[in-house]
């Protein structure tokens, strides 16, 4: 009797014991972790690496406007130069000097540039695009974060049923010890008991190896170590689940930013394409200073300096516009094909989450039904056993056959939790 009334104070205490050392952790939820995940990612830091560039490449377009000088200089010597053939009495007609130098200052200053602005709308689409497919590939993480959560949350679940089972087995191993003690049971009664708890101390064990490990998956994934003893909370995803079901909404997925973007930039170079065959103006100067200078008969050093307008246009380029015109067309045509098997492959996945999940509920349910009937057995089971009526190996089995249904349903509650999430996940939505 003394070993039987410390049973039960053990299944008074240990339950209450766990919940005040739970009490003093902060529970681990999804949405935090996943919010600390991407942000710990390294590639979140190309988003500005990538502004940074796009930001030297626009200074680079804007400094095309201002005046380009150049400065030249050179030095040669020629065997023959010109001269005039004609001999006059009296009169001395000028050679130039065979050997020429020349240094001169030259600029130009682009007065109408038609291809500035579409340069810089392509830059500025460019690194939109890229940084969408930056943000694309950051969104697999969440998913990553969302396995280890999940099954660190399973193996959670499933402890805390088989502690609840070994406190049980505890107490009827005190009743089976006191028995065999008074003499009115044989050894067996408490060894089947005791072969039963070792056992289910390995799942424990197990299970406590998968938690462990799942936590520090999570812990490289935030960038911060999680104490092990840190509970995991259950995400409530039903009423996210209902809504985003009745949008069908899959637009909130971050590839098609990037296939909109990536249009986008398509168009942006078609424009600039059409820019290049526009007509360019721009003035030039040049100051310079060398023998012979502009007087090509003179034989002196001397300063000269000229200046002007320049066009450029190329109104004929054998069709070559037209036909980059055409490459845009086939790449744009690209990306929408892309982009229907995408949305396709995303509609599947969906339907595949939906139907995870209506099988989870109702399995939920039925497991509510079956561990009532089992526990409505186990407690017949329990008067037999406290009368002496059946052994302690059949106790141990009703038991267990409680435990399997309540492990069931901590299992299936957990996978409809990480169904929800994975809906959420596919669609594109934020769990919250």
């Amino acid at each position: 009797m003394t070993r039987v009334l410390a049973a039960l104070r053990l299944l008074l205490i240990v339950p209450l014991g766990a919940a005040g050392a739970q009490a003093t952790l902060d529970t681990l939820r999804l949405p935090a972790l996943r919010q600390a995940a991407l942000a710990n990612d390294p590639r979140a830091a190309q988003l500005d690496l990538l502004a940074a560039q796009s930001a030297l490449r626009l200074r680079n377009i804007g400094a095309e406007v201002r005046p380009a000088l150049s400065f030249e200089s050179q030095g040669q010597y020629q065997s023959d130069v010109a001269s005039i053939p004609i001999s006059l009495p009296g009169v001395s007609l000028p050679m130039p000097p065979h050997d020429a130098w020349d240094a001169r200052l030259s600029a130009q200053q682009k007065l109408f540039d038609p291809t500035a602005r579409p340069r810089r709308a392509v830059e500025r689409a460019q690194v939109a695009e890229s940084q969408a497919r930056v943000r694309t590939v950051l969104y697999s993480v969440t998913e990553s974060v969302n396995a280890a959560f999940f099954t660190a949350l399973r193996s959670q679940a499933q402890m805390a049923e088989l502690e609840t089972a070994l406190t049980d087995l505890e107490a009827q191993l005190a009743v089976a010890d006191a028995r065999v003690e008074a003499g009115t049971a044989l050894p067996g009664e408490s060894n089947a008991i005791r072969a039963e708890l070792l056992r289910r101390r390995q799942a424990v064990a197990e299970q406590g190896a998968i938690r462990r490990a799942a936590i520090a998956v999570l812990s490289d994934l935030v960038g911060r170590r999680i104490d092990q003893a840190q509970p995991l909370s259950p995400p409530d995803l039903s009423g996210e689940v209902a809504s985003a079901s009745a949008s069908a909404d899959l637009r909130n997925r971050p590839e098609y930013e990037q296939f909109e973007r990536s249009r986008d930039v398509l168009r942006r170079m078609d424009e600039a394409r059409a820019a290049r065959d526009r007509p360019r103006i721009s003035a030039f100067g040049t100051l310079g200073y060398g023998r012979p200078g502009l007087k090509f008969l003179s034989d002196r050093f001397d300063s000269y300096w000229m200046t002007g307008v320049q066009l450029e246009w190329t109104p004929w380029n054998w069709g070559t516009t037209g036909r980059d015109r055409q490459i845009a067309g086939l790449q744009r045509a690209m990306v929408v094909t892309e982009e229907q098997a995408f949305t396709a492959a995303l509609r599947r996945a969906v339907e595949q989450d939906l139907a995870s999940i209506d099988r989870l509920e109702s399995a939920v349910v039925q497991d509510d039904q079956i561990i009532a009937l089992r526990e409505s057995i186990l407690t017949e089971s329990r008067a037999q056993y406290a009368e002496a009526v059946i052994t302690s190996a059949e106790y141990v089995n009703r038991q267990t056959d409680v435990l399997a249904a309540r492990l069931s349903r901590a299992i299936h509650r957990v996978e409809l939790s990480q169904a929800r999430a994975h809906l959420l996940n596919t669609m594109g939505n934020e769990v919250r």
